[in-house]
């Protein structure tokens, strides 16, 4: 069975990345920054062939989606398996009102405890592990020798870098997570393969410019 070929992209930034405040599944939008973001990434993968376009479907997530659909042809399909983790009573919360309010669940949280889950509805690490794992494959396995664009977010990307590199969730992060980078990944039965990894050359390059349309 030939491999699938995944191009997964972190959202556009929103206010609240800017603060470190807290998303989880809130449906916060994109800021100027993130829409820009959006388009250029959009920009960068016009001439790429994707037979897919995922997104979860959260907006932050579902607009930088739309604009690599606008730009390669491709519809958006929302999925909820894509979302973010689930951060319960945290969501809306910055990690030093956490820390200052919750110190307990703030070192758990530092720490990386696998089995934590954040109080009142939070996903631990290990159940964001496995709903990445079983949403992306299944995602995947339809397009055996095709390639298709994964948009999610921060949380959704970190798991996916463990699972290709084989690595626990409570390991150090020792990688990059920026909004609108391209990440490219290889999908067969036996598992996903890491093959490039925070590439930003499409917004390293280019000046920010609102009036600029792509």
């Amino acid at each position: 069975m030939e491999a699938t070929r995944i191009i997964a992209v972190r959202h556009g930034e929103t206010a609240w990345n800017v603060d470190s405040r807290i998303q989880g599944q809130l449906d916060i939008q994109l800021n100027d920054t993130g829409r820009w973001q959006a388009r250029r990434v959009g920009h960068a993968l016009a001439a790429e062939p994707l037979s897919a376009v995922y997104s979860s479907d959260l907006g932050r997530a579902h607009e930088t989606a739309r604009a690599i659909a606008d730009a390669s042809g491709v519809p958006v399909v929302a999925h909820p398996g894509l979302r973010e983790r689930r951060f319960g009573m945290f969501e809306g919360k910055t990690f030093d009102e956490i820390q200052q309010n919750w110190p307990e669940d703030a070192l758990n949280w530092k720490k990386r405890i696998p089995e934590w889950q954040p109080p009142q509805g939070g996903e631990s690490l290990l159940q964001l592990r496995e709903r990445v794992t079983r949403t992306v494959s299944d995602l995947a396995a339809r397009h055996c020798g095709e390639q298709i664009a994964v948009v999610a977010h921060g949380g959704v990307l970190d798991a996916l870098y463990r699972i290709a590199t084989g690595q626990e969730v409570n390991s150090p992060r020792t990688w990059q997570l920026p909004n609108g980078a391209i990440n490219r990944l290889l999908w067969t039965p036996q598992g996903f393969t890491l093959v490039g990894w925070s590439d930003t050359q499409h917004l390293d390059h280019a000046s920010f410019d609102e009036n600029t349309s792509f």
